[in-house]
Formats: structure tokens, sequence, C-alpha cells
């Protein structure tokens, strides 16, 4: 009897510590876990640079959203003996059609006259629009949705649109990036099957379309963002399927994160989106379930997880001045045919440096020690001003300021934090749900500053999965499900 007594104590323990442990972590989304039945989800695709530069003809300013609330009513059947009470659902939707098909020269609400003929400022302030019809007003921080991010990763170097680590840019002769003539920087088709509930509670919508936009020359580009849920249960699932074409080789997708009120990652814009609480290294976790089905081919970098923030290289805030403002990308790659650039041969494409997670140094001429095939690729910005010989800087014209990107494969280095290590984990075939502690690696990656400057705070805007097929060769197919996707706060302590 003592013992059955000891043991019967010893689980209620347990299960109160657990219950406990539960009711003290936070999130930093507005949707944990991406189980509230009335979904927030939006999209937006970009340019090369991570502007718009034109609208596609008939389709608007390439920004929607597809928000709603769930209403359930109860039916009492008198004339049945049992099963007297019969659920009905219904999604009333915050965003109509007309919204979503805004385009330059239509005002609404809380647009200025500035941006009615200036497609980037358009978008900008369409996706501040679509957040107030979507915002829930949570104590205390309110919150918009999830958002699809699409990007085209062609480039008309002759076009002058994309400015050079935030300075305008002159004309180039093109053959750097791909591009199939004047117009191959255009926006998507984009269709729209808004989310329905059927009498059996289960919830379906979508996003879908094509880059091309003309007849089709060796297969089209297409995208597809499907989500599902049944009323009352688990996570919404997210299915995500994105194709190349000759025309389009370089396209991106990601479901993301964004800051409610910030620059996100990769952008100069005030953005709306899902995390109520901006992440700070080292005191956050990303858990995060992937199933991915096909992968995109060997030069897709598919990313789990993909985080962004923004700081000069001074250490200070981001304040909207392209010429000093520095976006910092963090992306681990879990294509297993994804190579390592950083080598003891090519010490200009690794960090200075790696961190354990014991805080030790192993600089990148150590060659007995550094682990070089934990990079892919590291590349400085292109207007920091202290480098360190031999270097690699980034792509001066895919973001609207400079860049730096820290890339890192699976590798065992990464073991602490939750993280692939080895090729093939996360891969197709290999579905799992993760929990990494993306704080204690983020706050232990090099990332260039200004010698003597105060270190940056490492406050994350952005955090995403999703691919970047990096210039195919031919037409590549990558698909994948996301479910569970929430961002948790943690003590500095654990």
């Amino acid at each position: 009897m003592a013992n059955q007594f000891f043991n019967l104590f010893f689980m209620l323990n347990v299960l109160l510590s657990c219950v406990s442990l539960a009711q003290s972590s936070v999130s930093a989304v507005g949707d944990p876990g991406m189980r509230r039945d009335g979904l927030r989800v939006a999209f937006e695709a970009w340019n090369f640079c991570n502007e718009v530069g034109k609208e596609t003809p008939g389709m608007g300013s390439p920004r929607a959203a597809d928000c709603f609330d769930l209403t359930t009513k109860f039916k009492f059947n008198h004339r049945r003996k049992r099963h007297r009470i019969k659920k009905s659902y219904s999604l009333n939707h915050r965003v109509a059609a007309a919204d979503n098909k805004l385009g330059m020269g239509k005002p609404f609400p809380g647009s200025s006259p500035r941006a009615l003929n200036n497609p980037d400022l358009y978008a900008a302030e369409k996706e501040l629009y679509l957040g107030s019809l979507c915002e829930v007003a949570d104590t205390p921080n309110p919150w918009q949705f999830w958002m699809v991010m699409l990007k085209n990763g062609n480039y008309d170097t002759k076009s002058g649109l994309c400015p050079e680590n935030g300075k305008k840019a002159a004309p180039f002769n093109p053959g750097r990036f791909p591009c199939f003539g004047e117009g191959c920087m255009n926006q998507p088709i984009l269709s729209h099957q808004q989310t329905r509930v059927s009498c059996h509670g289960t919830m379906r919508g979508g996003f879908n379309g094509t880059y091309d936009l003309g007849s089709d020359t060796g297969g089209m580009s297409y995208f597809e963002v499907v989500w599902e849920k049944k009323v009352g249960m688990g996570s919404w699932v997210f299915s995500h399927k994105l194709k190349t074409s000759k025309l389009y080789p370089w396209l991106m997708m990601y479901l993301r994160a964004d800051a409610t009120k910030a620059f996100s990652g990769g952008y100069h814009y005030d953005t709306r989106g899902m995390l109520t609480t901006l992440p700070e290294s080292p005191n956050f976790k990303v858990r995060v379930t992937l199933d991915v089905k096909q992968g995109g081919g060997p030069k897709s970098q598919f990313y789990l997880m993909d985080i962004g923030s923004c700081w000069k290289n001074n250490g200070t805030p981001c304040d909207g001045d392209v010429l000093t403002d520095v976006t910092r990308y963090s992306e681990m790659i879990i294509n297993p045919e994804t190579p390592a650039w950083c080598s003891p041969t090519n010490l200009g494409g690794c960090p200075p440096f790696h961190i354990t997670p014991y805080n030790t140094k192993i600089y990148r001429n150590d060659t007995a020690n550094f682990p070089y095939s934990a990079y892919h690729y590291y590349c400085a910005p292109g207007n920091a001003q202290h480098l360190e010989i031999p270097y690699s800087t980034c792509d001066p014209y895919s973001n609207p300021q400079a860049q730096e990107l820290v890339q890192l494969l699976p590798h065992p280095i990464w073991a602490d934090y939750g993280y692939p290590t080895k090729q093939g984990d996360g891969w197709v075939g290999d579905a799992r749900t993760w929990e990494l502690d993306v704080g204690g690696l983020s706050s232990r990656l090099y990332f260039y500053q200004d010698p003597g400057s105060p270190p940056a705070t490492r406050i994350w805007t952005s955090l995403d999965v999703g691919t970047e097929i990096f210039v195919s060769d031919k037409d590549e197919v990558a698909e994948w499900t996301l479910s569970d996707f929430d961002v948790i706060l943690t003590s500095p302590t654990t």
C-alpha cells in the first residue's frame, strides 16, 4: 500500500510539473502551433530586389489575404430519438475579393496619394490595409497573419531597377543573372480559392498560379499553397508546391512568421505578420512539423529554418536608410545534394570563426578543428569597411540594402541545438517534428560588425521554412507540407 501511495504521489507530481511547464511556455506568435480555427494567412510576391516594379495586368498589386472567423451553430432534431443535436459551420470572411484585387490607382482606407502610382509603395500600403482587415486584437499585442512569400529570381540587368547595396545602380550587360529579356521580372498570375468549410467540418483553401504569362514554351512555372484543417482538431496543414520553368529557373517560396510591426527580414517597409513578440537570441526555440515530398533537385536550397533581421554594421538597429542598413540571414539547408562551398581551400566562403556551444572560438585557418562541412557558404555585407581577408561579399542586388548570409548544413556540431546532424535528416522520407534551439544557435553565429562597436542585439523579425530553387538547369518540382509552427520564448536560464 505504501508503494502504491508513493507511486501515485510521484505520478501526480510529474503531471503537475508538466502542466506547470506547459503553462509557463510563452509563444511569440498569435496562433501558437497553427491550431486556431479562425485562420489568418496572406500572400506576397516580390521581384529580384524585394520590390514589385510592375503589376501584372488584371492581377492588381501582388498582395492578398484569406482571413476568417468560424461560427458554429447547433440545431436540435426533435424527430430522432438519438443524436438530436446537429452542428453546422460557417466562415465569416474578413477580406473581400475586391480587396485582394486592389491595384495601383485605386485608393483604399489608409492609402497615401504618393503610393497610388508607385507599385512598390502601393504594395507595402496594401499589406498594411489587409493587415487591418485581418487583425486579431489580442492583449497586449495584436497580430495579423501567416505570410506566404513568393519571389522571382530573374533580374533584367539592363533595367537599372535594383540598387547595388542600397545605392542606385546603372544598367549593365546581361549574363550574371537569369533573364529572358525585357519583362522577365514580372509578378505572377494569382488565383485564390477562398477557404470553405464542409458539412463535416473540414476547412480548405489556397493560393496558386504561375509566372509564365505567355504561351507554354518548355513547361510552365507553378506555385501552390493549400491549407486544410478539421474544425477543433490539430494543426492547419499547409501543403506547398513550387515548379520552375525554362523562363523562370530561380524561384523561392516560404511560409513566414513576420513582425506585426517592423522591417521584416529583407524589406525596408513596415510589415504585418504573426510575431506578437520579436524573439531575441538566445532566448527562443521553434517547433515545426515538416514533411518534404519532393526536394526540387540539386539546386534546391531548402531551409529549415531561415531567420532574418536587420541591423547596421555598427550594431545599431535599422532605421530604413538603405545605404547603411544590412539584412542579416541565417539559413540551415537540408538538401543533401547541397555541397559545402566553405573549405580549407576557399576560406573566403567561410565565416572568420566558428563558436562552439561552449563558447570556444575556432578560426577558419585552423584546418584541424574548423567544421568546414557545417557551412554551405558565408558572405559578408557589401558595405562593410573592415573585412578580414580573404572574404566573399553577398549579392549586392537581391535586397533593397546590403545583406549578410550565414548558410549552414547538417553536421554533428549542431546537435546541441536540435538541428539536423547528418545529410538526409529531415529530407524526403524523413518527416518529423523538430524543436530547434534557434535562439541558442543564432547567438553563436558569426555576423560582421565594425571593430570596436558594441554587439548588436540580435532580434529576429522573420522566421520561415521553404525553398529557394537556385537557377535550375531543368524544370524542377519541390513539394512539402508544414504544420504545428510555433516560436517559443524561453527564459535566460533555460
